[in-house]
């Protein structure tokens, strides 16, 4: 049995916008799954389709084998959902926001009350439980919006634009987070628009373009489609000259900013991890040029041809 089935999903809004055109893809348990695309493609569409927030026009979408339109209670219980925009009630407590969520899904008290505890320590926010909503900065808003959609513990955790508008530092513990509960065996579908987040995640991605999926296959068989590729990165600290990082050329822009060279054998992780043994701390990271832009621009032009190893598992 799937995490996630989708079969010929399709979805034509009333304006005559084709946003699905008959897609179909799967997620197997315990995976970390990217949905990647530019705006507009129809990764929102979709997530709001397996949420059950709109309604699809037709296909088939099935969570852990539960079909939403035959046993839709039992397909929602499975599912924690983290939306894209910010959906607090602002006004609300940090403990009671999480405590509530957990009433709706029919938690005991000391059972809602023990999760509550459990998943605002997990993200840093128990010190802040009593404060409202509105006192956060927007990254502990978005762990908020995290603990609320884990309260009830489903099987599948879906996160649109998780990390959008937060700092590096802030994005980093989100991923170590994450890379936890999913290694705890908890499904997790990530849409972003930035791709070096999922290919410090994820598995597998499938890629959707115009209401098409264009690719779906193992993050790795991705990868070998891009070179080498550039980060800037801004620095707290100013250096005097560009650290010596193993299989990285390195060059310093500005004392707060260093150019780093990446190639198709080295991660984004190894980089970090020697920076941090170097004491050189990354305030935020960006690519030089539109990684994931160039990665749909090739996919588009060897659309006939595709990937060989299309929906390995």
């Amino acid at each position: 049995m799937q995490a996630l089935t989708i079969k010929d999903l399709r979805k034509t809004y009333p304006t005559g916008n084709e946003a699905l055109k008959g897609i179909n893809f799967s997620v197997a348990p315990g995976d970390f799954y990217a949905l990647l695309g530019p705006n507009g493609a129809g990764k929102t569409t979709a997530i709001g389709i397996i949420s059950s927030l709109i309604n699809k026009t037709s296909g088939i979408v099935e969570i852990f084998g539960h079909d939403i339109d035959t046993d839709i209670e039992a397909a929602k219980s499975c599912i924690g959902l983290v939306p894209q925009e910010v959906n607090l009630n602002l006004w609300e407590t940090v403990h009671n926001t999480v405590l509530n969520q957990a009433g709706y899904y029919g938690l005991g008290s000391r059972l809602a009350r023990s999760r509550t505890e459990k998943y605002l320590r997990a993200l840093r926010l128990w010190d802040r439980r009593k404060d409202s909503a509105r006192s956060l900065s927007g990254g502990m808003k978005r762990r908020l919006m995290i603990a609320r959609a884990l309260v009830h513990e489903p099987r599948l955790l879906i996160l649109d634009e998780p990390t959008a508008g937060v700092d590096i530092e802030i994005r980093r513990s989100m991923w170590e987070f994450l890379r936890e509960i999913n290694a705890a065996g908890t499904t997790i579908i990530l849409t972003t628009h930035y791709l070096e987040e999922a290919e410090s995640l994820c598995r597998h991605l499938a890629i959707i373009d115009e209401g098409t999926i264009i690719e779906d296959a193992r993050m790795s068989v991705v990868l070998r489609k891009l070179q080498r590729e550039v980060f800037i990165l801004s620095l707290v600290e100013p250096l005097d000259a560009a650290p010596k990082l193993d299989g990285f050329e390195t060059r310093l822009v500005e004392e707060t900013e260093l150019e780093v060279n990446k190639g198709p054998d080295q991660s984004l992780n190894q980089l970090f991890a020697q920076l941090q043994a170097q004491g050189v701390e990354v305030v935020t990271l960006r690519n030089k040029a539109n990684r994931l832009e160039e990665l749909f621009m090739r996919l588009v032009e060897n659309k006939q041809d595709g990937f060989k190893e299309v929906g390995a598992s």
